[in-house]
């Protein structure tokens, strides 16, 4: 069915194309343009299954129709009106001629090019055509296929079909479309009853003969002031109405519908492609959650893809009009991406001063999307157009600077980074192209091309040679950050080795003392620390738990700074005050860098010295020791901390632990808490039961106990000499 669909349709072409050459074998090119002058004359036209371009002559006169006070119908449309004072206008186009903007053929250049440069509003085209056709043949009636903005079409008076909506005060306007309308075929009852009520003549040689009658086709054209600002010749008709026999303006509509899409059709195939690109850049961020310059990419294609499907939409459907497509495109959709690029850079370069930057890329994309919607008019009568104007200025300069900030980004970020930089500004280039692309056009520059039919702009070729440039850029960063992942890893796998070496181990029998610990980091590498450190010369140990603000390698660092200071200090004192006062001074002036912690020395018949700084009191025979409170170390260089001295008797446990166990939190969000850490030391035989219990309630922090059993000392039997 589909091959015999496009035989039918490629033959109705065919047969269009041959019977236009023969219905008109010389065309109005060969007329000198200055005998149109005298245009009052109808056009004559034999139909017969063909469809014929009315070229001319036509009637043109700027403003609008009075109203019939009677009948409330517009007199310029009424076939006894007098128009011989009208201009007279010939649509015929030149060989070759097309729309620079689309490409469409047939292209004459409108009204502002022609005698009214600037005029916008209400303009009028009238036509007389003396038709032969047979009655059985229907008419119809296909609107100029390039036209600004909006139209009414006419037949002897009658209103026969509109394009645009004329219900409001002002016309609401779409992008040009193709549009059929049905005429009152010659012959018909209604047909005859006006040529007789207007004195318009008819013949007809027998019921199913020609019948020849002369018609008035008037359109009432409404053109808004958004069109003077990027078409240097707009204004009504650019290309002529097509008459004919039903079934052959049927199959012309039909191609011009196919023109149209296949105009567009690279839109809508940037559409689907830049919303694959925005996924894929949101995606990446799974692989580097730390580089935003994924999310910044991700949003740039997808206003790419929104400005696509928005262009797309708008030409080929009256979905938006296009009005609501210049507010979301160039007020909202072009103004941000403008911003988007300036941020994709500063990120991408890592640029964090100058800090207003953002700020001011901010203001300056909410005054442009302010300046557009206001110089381009899209709510008509909000200012004179007079100020309208000047505000067209004002949001092109608004653009400069945006793009200067961008340009400025990268020259900076060339100077900061060499290679990546120049990468980048082709980059900035092709977004100047396309970024003043419009400017370009009204100086006359060739900004489009059109092969095979399809409208290429520069700003096309430009936003597709970004979009290849940034997926390369993008490949590159990814190759660059998975490398550094795997550094990152490699360099957290030794720390967390580091930090298992320095670990002591999990069970230590001393004189007097069974001393067990356990460690589970909340990540690879912790931020809990303990020392167990035994002073052989007089039996006592020095035992220095304590827990660094954060987590991870950061922490982990912080770690082996601390470990490090207590086994260098112990070296010459253990006492527990001169302990936290040397790791105080070694965490002061380090960006907030701050930790709890505890210090304690057993002698060897049990007695206790215990120093806090700020860390979870330990616990004695399953209660927490009252102790005094203090503040962390790190906060303050003369900071006290609180001393304590007690006795560890026969059998006594002293438990020490991170705020890891009473922090874990389960997947309802209860944490384990104090009562469960009391109930738990009541039971618990040894580290590991408590570890294992807080792990398996839900770990959220670093885990770390230390479990100190004071046991009998075994004296050796004195033996006497024999």
């Amino acid at each position: 069915m589909a091959r015999r669909a496009a035989f039918l349709l490629l033959t109705a072409a065919v047969l269009v194309c041959s019977n236009l050459a023969a219905a008109q074998p010389a065309r109005p090119p060969a007329i000198p343009r200055a005998a149109l002058a005298q245009a009052q004359s109808a056009a004559r036209i034999t139909l017969g299954q063909a469809a014929v371009p009315l070229y001319g002559p036509w009637k043109f006169t700027v403003g609008d129709s009075p109203t019939d006070p009677k009948t409330g119908k517009p007199l310029w449309a009424e076939p006894v009106f007098d128009d011989s004072k009208w201009e007279t206008v010939d649509l015929t186009p030149k060989d070759g001629a097309f729309d620079p903007a689309n490409g469409l053929s047939g292209y004459e250049p409108g009204w502002t090019a022609q005698g009214h440069p600037g005029y916008f509003g209400y303009a009028w085209y009238r036509i007389r055509v003396q038709v032969q056709a047979r009655p059985s043949e229907g008419l119809a009636l296909v609107g100029p296929a390039d036209v600004d903005d909006a139209y009414q079409v006419f037949d002897d008076g009658e209103l026969a079909g509109h394009f645009g909506d004329f219900t409001g005060s002002e016309p609401v306007v779409y992008f040009t479309q193709p549009k059929m309308f049905s005429l009152a075929q010659p012959g018909s009852h209604d047909a005859e009853t006006r040529q007789e009520g207007t004195g318009q003549g008819g013949t007809e040689s027998d019921e199913t003969g020609p019948v020849e009658r002369t018609r008035v086709l008037a359109f009432r054209l409404w053109m808004g002031p958004f069109a003077l600002i990027n078409q240097p010749d707009a204004g009504g008709m650019h290309s002529a109405p097509v008459l004919g026999e039903a079934g052959a303006v049927a199959a012309g509509y039909q191609m011009r519908w196919l023109e149209l899409i296949r105009t567009y059709a690279i839109s809508a195939v940037q559409a689907p492609l830049f919303g694959l690109l925005a996924a894929v850049a949101f995606t990446l961020i799974l692989f580097d959650r730390s580089d935003r310059v994924y999310l910044w990419m991700g949003f740039l294609f997808l206003l790419f893809a929104v400005n696509s499907a928005f262009i797309f939409i708008g030409v080929c459907t009256e979905l938006q009009s296009i009005r609501v497509n210049n507010l979301l495109l160039d007020g909202l959709v072009s103004p941000a991406i403008s911003a988007a690029w300036v941020m994709v850079f500063r990120v991408w370069f890592g640029l964090q001063r100058p800090l207003w930057l953002p700020r001011l890329t901010s203001v300056l994309t909410l005054l442009l999307m302010v300046s557009t919607i206001l110089g381009e008019e899209i709510f008509f009568g909000l200012v004179p157009h007079g100020v309208a104007v000047q505000f067209v200025t004002v949001s092109l300069v608004l653009r400069v600077l945006v793009f200067a900030l961008l340009l400025w980004v990268v020259l900076e970020g060339i100077r900061r980074q060499g290679v990546e930089g120049w990468i980048v500004l082709p980059l900035v280039v092709l977004r100047g192209i396309h970024a003043f692309s419009p400017q370009l056009t009204l100086l006359h520059v060739r900004v489009y091309w059109f092969p095979f039919g399809v409208t290429v702009s520069l700003s096309t070729i430009a936003n597709l040679l970004v979009a290849v440039v940034i997926a390369l850029l993008l490949l590159r960063r990814l190759l660059q950050s998975v490398k550094r992942q795997r550094l990152m890893a490699l360099d957290v796998k030794q720390a967390q080795e580091v930090q298992q070496v320095i670990l002591p181990e999990a069970r230590m029998a001393l004189p007097g003392l069974t001393i067990e610990s356990e460690y589970r980091p909340a990540r690879e590498v912790g931020g809990d620390f303990f020392q167990i450190i035994p002073n052989q010369s007089d039996d006592s140990v020095l035992i220095v738990a304590g827990d660094v603000t954060g987590k991870g390698l950061q922490a982990g660092m912080l770690v082996a700074l601390l470990v490090g200071a207590i086994r260098s200090t112990s070296d010459w004192s253990t006492d527990p005050i001169v302990i936290l006062k040397a790791l105080n001074q070694r965490l002061l002036g380090r960006d907030d860098s701050q930790a709890t912690c505890l210090a304690l020395k057993i002698t060897a018949d049990g007695a206790v010295t215990l120093a806090n700084g700020g860390h979870m009191a330990p616990y004695l025979n399953s209660e927490p020791i009252a102790m005094e409170g203090a503040l962390p170390l790190g906060m303050l260089e003369s900071a006290e901390f609180s001393v304590m001295h007690f006795q560890l008797r026969p059998d006594d446990k002293l438990v020490l632990m991170s705020d890891g166990i009473a922090e874990a939190t389960d997947a309802e969000g209860h944490l384990f808490g104090f009562e469960r850490v009391h109930a738990l030391l009541h039971s618990a035989k040894c580290a590991a039961e408590v570890a294992n219990a807080a792990q398996s309630f839900g770990q959220a922090d670093d885990i770390s106990v230390i479990s100190v059993t004071r046991v009998p000392v075994i004296e050796p039997a004195l033996t006497s000499a024999g």
